[in-house]
């Protein structure tokens, strides 16, 4: 990351003036034909963002002027301690909120549930389990899990059995968090099906991955540190 901003900065005496053409030109070939959405300055000068969308939604490259040189990396404010590639990521593969098919996932709810958040998430990914950790440690959250069984889905029974239980936010929280399988049967209709099309629809390809309330997600968890401004902020703009 530090290597990343430490590039960009040597290249922040380039040329002001972007030839969009010839970015665009060079870059797609060496993409191997990925059409190129979108090519705006970047946050240090001298720069150049270039948008191109992948399986995993859209992605950024930096450029110079005339495609020369180019970066794939993130930029990273050291002053202020920002991802500025993260923020800018979180915008460009934001979605609406409210467009979320809410009645597919699991419901778990603390407190007054003011914070928000939905996430896909398996319950045999590492990385889901830490970040199920995290969230214990925050209260008046809704959150909406959308399980997505793609690591281990030759598992994806217990995901349903979790779905068919008397109580679904503990039978996840006991699968995921603690990982207690779930008794109850599969005696059910399941939205797993469902939650897997619609993760794949979305480019959903890591987990956990995040969706918050303004539509921003990020793919991976998060240190509470980060997760609390953000929950905070888009609760207060609901």
């Amino acid at each position: 990351m530090l290597r990343a901003a430490a590039l960009a900065l040597c290249l922040a005496a380039l040329p002001a003036g972007a030839n969009e053409a010839q970015i665009r030109k060079v870059l797609e070939q060496k993409l191997q034909g990925v059409k190129i959405e979108g090519v705006a300055p970047a946050p240090v000068p001298g720069l150049w963002e270039v948008r191109y969308r992948s399986p995993r939604g859209i992605q950024i490259l930096y450029s110079n002027a005339t495609a020369t040189h180019v970066i794939d990396g993130r930029i990273v404010d050291l002053r202020n301690d920002r991802d500025l590639t993260e923020e800018r990521l979180r915008k460009l593969n934001a979605i609406r909120f409210d467009s979320l098919p809410m009645e597919q996932a699991v419901k778990i709810q603390r407190g007054n549930g003011k914070r928000v958040l939905a996430m896909f998430s398996d319950p045999y990914c590492p990385a889901c389990k830490q970040f199920e950790q995290t969230l214990q440690q925050i209260d008046d959250i809704t959150i909406y899990v959308f399980m997505y069984p793609v690591i281990r889905p030759e598992l994806a029974d217990h995901s349903k059995a979790v779905w068919c239980s008397p109580d679904r936010s503990k039978a996840w929280l006991d699968l995921a968090l603690r990982g207690q399988r779930p008794t109850s049967g599969l005696n059910c209709e399941t939205p797993i099906d469902k939650n897997v099309d619609l993760g794949h629809s979305l480019g959903v390809n890591s987990t956990p991955t995040l969706i918050f309330a303004n539509g921003e997600r990020v793919a991976g968890g998060m240190r509470i540190a980060d997760l609390v401004p953000i929950l905070d902020k888009t609760a207060a703009s609901r």
